[in-house]
């Protein structure tokens, strides 16, 4: 397994940390409001990730948090009259239902901030007394000048994001680019500590989360979008580099961003989907199909092409897995074990080149080629018919792409017998019915 480490902008073949086992975090959405289409690729990106290391025989434990404190969870509460935790339960469970419709496995663990707040303030304790964190007025800030590598993930110069900071006025940081690691606050959710009542700040909350999940251990993979690289993991590998003297994660892998007809989604372009509503239309199968159709570090584009495109794609997927189910299911004999596994070579290659989806999707027309090959000569081969099935059920398996068997009953097996008879004889308006009678039954 070869992956692209954001950390040192290079390629490298995966070494697990423990044999066999793969620690994978991947930072969760901030619950205010529904996931749009854009929040759906991480989810989709690293289930698949998830599942392609388990089809290469490794244990897989993943982890993706919740953020359920923050400024605009804490402004939609107070719009809307109610406690905090109304919005994040509400969010939370939206979330959920928009991981499962897209067929994504569940984590071992979704820690939540607010589950872990003891924890955060011992964190921040352990950075101020080791004098890379300061307070000022009960907010606390983390000294940025400590970390001498502090810009490697997202390959910036501490010099240049200087020119660019943007400096506020009586905060006391000492430096523009030091973050928050405690807000003091009167508004919204909050909680006593050592040095004010008030909320963690959001870069400190998922290295708590990842060292309580994973036992304070090195990871393996640390995830997310590229929207993240800068500040939010860049300031999460600042602080475990002080503390723990490791960058939380050997891999850091980031999906590329998502447009909408070419255009970066926003809300003041009018252009943000719904991730709800976009399954609502097109279900979880094509949405998966058109995200991986795409290698997971490029940009997305979603239009009316790349979706009808997708459509047709998948249908000639399950096109042929239909036929080749009812040309299986009337030959009435148990099916042999699986002995082509030469079929599953090249596509295991692609999903082991760094995630390369798009390549693994083209194996996946190479065996639909076959297969459309062998279900039409006249002695089919029942072997080799259903070794291409089950080649291309694992390949969807990988993919997180469902798929439905069919199973004939007797009746539909004579059914189909007297069209095959109708045809052969040339009575075309009883073939006619018999054909319509197995397309209500989902057979054709």
């Amino acid at each position: 397994m070869k992956i692209f480490n954001t950390l040192t902008n290079r390629t490298e073949e995966f070494t697990p940390i423990k044999e066999n086992q793969v620690s994978m975090y991947v930072c969760g959405p901030t619950v205010y409001n529904h996931a749009h289409i854009g929040n759906a690729r991480p989810i989709i990106v690293f289930d698949t990730l998830r599942r392609v290391f388990e089809f290469l025989g490794y244990q897989v434990k993943f982890v993706s948090n919740y953020t359920d404190v923050d400024d605009k969870i804490i402004a939609t509460a107070i719009a809307e009259g109610v406690d905090e935790s109304k919005i994040t339960e509400r969010y939370i469970e939206a979330y959920q239902k928009v991981r499962e419709r897209l067929n994504s496995k569940n984590p071992a663990a979704t820690p939540k901030v607010t589950e872990s707040m003891e924890d955060i303030m011992g964190f921040i304790s352990a950075l101020i007394e080791a004098e890379a964190a300061y307070v000022v007025d009960g907010n606390v800030y983390f000294r940025v000048t400590r970390v001498n590598s502090y810009g490697q993930l997202s390959n910036q110069k501490v010099e240049d994001l200087l020119v660019g900071a943007r400096i506020e006025e009586n905060f006391g940081k000492e430096n523009p680019l030091d973050f928050t690691l405690w807000k003091k606050t009167e508004t919204g959710v909050k909680w006593e500590s050592p040095w004010s009542m008030g909320r963690p700040g959001w870069h400190t909350e998922c290295v708590v989360m990842i060292e309580k999940e994973f036992g304070g251990q090195m990871i393996d993979i640390h995830g997310g979008g590229m929207d993240l690289k800068f500040p939010h993991h860049e300031n999460e590998i600042a602080q475990s580099l002080v503390l723990h003297h490791h960058p939380i994660a050997t891999y850091w892998m980031h999906n590329g961003m998502l447009n909408i007809d070419g255009e970066k989604m926003s809300k003041s372009l009018g252009n943000v989907l719904w991730a709800k509503d976009v399954l609502d239309s097109l279900g979880g199968d094509i949405v998966r199909w058109l995200m991986l159709s795409a290698h997971y570090r490029a940009p997305l584009n979603i239009n009316e092409e790349t979706i009808e495109q997708s459509k047709a794609e998948l249908a000639k997927v399950t096109n042929v897995l239909k036929q080749a189910y009812v040309k299986l299911a009337l030959t009435q004999k148990k099916l042999p074990e699986f002995s082509e596994t030469q079929l599953l070579q090249e596509f295991k290659e692609a999903v082991s080149d760094d995630l390369n989806t798009p390549n693994a999707i083209m194996q996946i027309f190479e065996i639909v080629k076959l297969l459309n090959q062998r279900l039409r000569v006249r002695e089919i081969s029942i072997e080799q018919v259903h070794n291409c099935v089950v080649a291309l059920e694992t390949m969807l398996d990988v993919l997180g792409i469902r798929y439905q068997r069919i199973e004939l009953s007797q009746e539909d097996i004579d059914v189909y017998s007297l069209w095959n008879q109708a045809k052969s004889e040339k009575r075309f308006d009883d073939a006619d019915q018999y054909r319509a009678q197995l397309v209500q039954r989902g057979i054709l």
